[in-house]
């Protein structure tokens, strides 16, 4: 990126009038402030006239000038210095498009970590509406870096999935996990309350192959209680081999509570599990190098399909839809959602 800037910033140097072919970039593209400065004098200065400016310097001492005004470190060297580096002033418009999917790209990482950020604050009194709001901003960026970069053929990062992060709390999530199970159980008549819940929402395998088992039992219409379940699960072939069903008889005999209250709290945990993991996901994207800006677009809009998925059913939950940013339309389409990101995220735990 730094020494792009440098080719581009020497050719602009060199040959002014080059900037009329430079577009899709402003001085916040660059990743220095002096480089920032440079570029803002030069769009602020009238171009030389090109006889003059191959006899003297004084445009060049006019664009120092008008950039030490932002970045007091720039030198007169440093000036010669840019215009030595670049091989070809006419490749002025490659070197920008460089910059500005460098830009793009780390727009786009700044995006995804805000969106991580959110979901870990614990001071948030409404983390899935700020969650929610940081993801449509993601959106809003990957639309835009769509917009100006058009697709072009193998489109999906190649970059590895990040490994999965272990849920805060994990204590606190089991137990109410167990409560709903417990509480589905006592009241099976209320799962029809909670039709938006999925196996994949639950963190611990074993929840989520008794709640696969409760959802088949009250669809059939069977009687439901522990050993009903138990027996459910066996025939199924759910339990692994450190599932003692004395364990999973007790665990389904001390409901509690109600059983929305607790499947709102186990969608709401899925929601922001899938929201880390997206961010985390398209943050491993974008510090890639080798992601073209297309790949960032379609790897993005997949990881955020996944979010997306969720939050309509948390909104079919709730009854609240919060409110999204305006978006500009789409160019590319990310295809369909990929396997629920947070399944990945608990199948190792």
């Amino acid at each position: 990126m730094f020494h792009v800037e440098q080719a581009l910033l020497g050719a602009l140097l060199l040959d002014p009038h080059r900037l009329g072919d430079v577009t899709g970039i402003a001085a916040a593209s660059f990743s220095t402030a002096a480089h920032a400065a440079l570029f803002a004098a030069i769009n602020t200065l009238p171009a030389p006239d090109p006889a003059e400016h191959a006899k003297n310097t004084k445009w060049l001492d006019q664009v120092l000038a008008t950039a030490r005004t932002q970045a007091r470190g720039l030198t007169a060297s440093y000036l010669h210095t840019l215009i030595q580096v670049c091989p070809w002033p006419r490749h002025a418009p490659a070197y920008a498009r460089m910059v500005e999917a460098e830009h793009a790209r780390h727009g786009l990482r700044a995006a995804a970590e805000r969106l991580v950020q959110a979901v870990h604050d614990a001071s948030l009194p409404h983390p899935v509406h700020t969650v929610l709001a940081e993801a449509d901003t993601l959106a809003a960026v990957v639309d835009d870096i769509a917009a100006r970069f058009p697709p072009r053929a193998g489109a999906m990062p190649r970059t590895p999935a990040p490994a999965p992060t272990p849920a805060p709390n994990y204590a606190e999530v089991v137990e109410e996990e167990q409560l709903l199970l417990a509480t589905a159980t006592a009241h099976p008549a209320d799962m029809e309350s909670v039709q938006w819940l999925a196996p994949d929402d639950f963190n611990h395998p074993l929840h989520a192959s008794l709640w696969k088992c409760l959802s088949a039992l009250t669809r059939r219409g069977d009687p439901v209680d522990p050993v009903t379940v138990l027996w459910e699960a066996q025939q199924r072939g759910l339990l692994d081999h450190d599932s003692e069903p004395g364990e999973v008889l007790r665990l389904l005999a001390e409901p509690a509570g109600s059983v929305e209250h607790w499947g709102e709290r186990t969608l709401q945990r899925s929601l922001l599990t899938t929201a880390d993991y997206a961010g985390r996901r398209i943050e491993a994207y974008a510090c890639d190098p080798a992601t073209t800006p297309f790949q960032l677009v379609v790897g993005a809009r997949r990881a955020l399909a996944d979010l997306g998925a969720i939050r309509t059913r948390w909104q079919h939950a709730t009854g609240l839809v919060p409110p999204q940013r305006p978006r500009p339309a789409a160019t590319t389409r990310a295809g369909p959602p990929t396997t629920t990101a947070a399944r990945a995220a608990r199948a190792t735990r």
